[in-house]
């Protein structure tokens, strides 16, 4: 019976959904188990066969889900219900699973490697996002609109630049990807509390040639457990992440706003509901959706931080959150990624609209185009500030901005009406957005160039 709506498939695609079963991490324990004992058989410790036996047998499909999920009920123990589920197929070699091991090397090997397959996916859509935001940026990066700050109309800037700025963001978390992975796809081999006697004299032997054929680092030194912080890491950059695509769908819900209407999501003419009593309805759902999702993944964070302390060489506090918020973490930033690259790659843009909404103030928002050029006159700086001010405050809703500027004595001394025209243009006054989205493009294929 599903519960959680991850169980019943509402969220992450089946390839994250699917790396996270039961069957997954049980094939997951199998491998390293196979590794352990191909190590342990170059090296002597098992017969020579006993390697290659049990790496034939490793497989979860010859071995039943329900079996291993019977033994747990006697046992309470999940890694040794297996292992004996894993005997039971495995024949005489059976004797020979996991000489050495504690159940921790197990589990937290098998994280390292859902957790490289996940990082692996993420990377891979945070990719195809970006590379959606690049091409957006460069066929919008002269589209004039209006720049915000508190909600209200600042400067002129380009829609190419706004998204270039998300497009920047999304370029620091594929960076930021790349450099955690050293640090966290490690695995261990190193026995209980970490002090490798188990494995006598082959230890570091039998853990970086398991390590390897994982294709995993090997922990420098752990205690029983591999040190939390590693895990924390990946889950703050998740959460960094989804905190992204939350940025990008607030603009994107705001922008759609009818009173804006700048930007839409798509919305399926032929047979999507809005509302199911206001037929007019286009709500901004998918953009939505992601917000909701992020403050689950943002929430995330603080329970991996307090799974960092724990007693001694290790204890189970970590254990049972950690069940939760690794596979809450991937799947739920997995569906916003899926939810943005629809959102973004099918994304309505209307500049008139943009252009619309621009003259609203009536040239208004170029004040500080004209109180920098009269300062460059000689005028005083903060009595220009001060006299566009009130000259800003004379026209609204009284007549036009330029026409109170060339009334006033004033701004006609020190500037020609050609000037003011000019200085009234608000495709003059975009700054460096144009060569800024250029170079953001650049840096971004820069990235994936080398």
């Amino acid at each position: 019976m599903a519960i959680l709506p991850i169980d019943s498939g509402r969220y992450g695609s089946p390839e994250m959904r699917d790396l996270f079963s039961d069957r997954a991490r049980y094939q997951f324990y199998l491998d390293i188990e196979a590794a352990l004992a191909r190590v342990q058989s170059r090296l002597g410790m098992i017969p020579p066969e006993a390697g290659s036996a049990l790496t034939k047998k490793a497989n979860i499909d010859l071995i039943s889900l329900e079996r291993v999920r019977e033994l747990e009920r006697e046992t309470k123990h999940e890694v040794v219900s297996l292992l004996k589920a894993f005997a039971e197929v495995a024949g005489n070699c059976g004797k020979y699973i996991h000489l050495g091991a504690t159940s921790s090397d197990i589990l937290d090997t098998a994280m390292a490697l859902q957790v490289r397959e996940g990082l692996s996916i993420i990377q891979r859509k945070l990719t195809q996002l970006l590379q959606v935001l690049m091409g957006l940026a460069a066929q919008h990066k002269t589209t004039l609109m209006v720049g915000r700050t508190h909600g209200q109309h600042a400067l002129p800037i380009t829609f190419g630049f706004k998204v270039a700025v998300w497009a920047d963001e999304l370029l620091r978390h594929l960076q930021r990807l790349q450099q955690i992975q050293g640090r966290v796809l490690v695995g261990k081999m190193a026995g209980a509390v970490g002090s490798m006697a188990s494995f006598r004299n082959h230890a570091h032997q039998i853990q970086a040639g398991v390590m390897a054929e994982l294709g995993l680092g090997a922990a420098e030194i752990s205690t029983q457990i591999i040190p939390r912080d590693r895990i924390a890491e990946v889950i703050m950059l998740l959460a960094l992440a989804a905190a992204t695509l939350e940025t990008i769908s607030t603009e994107i819900r705001n922008l759609q706003r009818p009173e804006i209407a700048e930007v839409c999501e798509l919305f399926g003419e032929a047979s999507q509901i809005g509302s199911s009593t206001m037929p007019h309805k286009r709500n901004p759902v998918n953009a939505e959706n992601v917000c909701s999702l992020a403050r689950i993944v943002r929430s995330l964070v603080v329970p991996a931080l307090e799974n960092i302390p724990l007693w001694h060489e290790r204890d189970l506090t970590n254990s049972a959150s950690e069940r939760f918020i690794v596979p809450e973490a991937f799947i739920l930033l997995d569906e916003m990624l899926e939810k943005s690259l629809y959102i973004l790659g099918n994304l309505q843009v209307y500049p008139e609209k943009m252009l619309s909404n621009l003259h609203l103030s009536q040239n208004r928002i170029m004040a500080e185009a004209i109180m920098l050029s009269l300062a460059q006159q000689g005028v005083d700086k903060f009595e220009a500030y001060t006299l566009l001010r009130e000259l800003s405050a004379l026209s609204n809703g009284v007549e036009s901005f330029r026409q109170v500027l060339l009334d006033n004595q004033i701004v006609s001394t020190h500037l020609e009406p050609a000037q003011l025209q000019t200085l009234l243009e608000e495709s003059s006054y975009v700054g460096e957005c144009i060569t800024l989205v250029d170079k953001i493009l650049k840096n971004c294929s820069n990235f994936f160039n080398n």
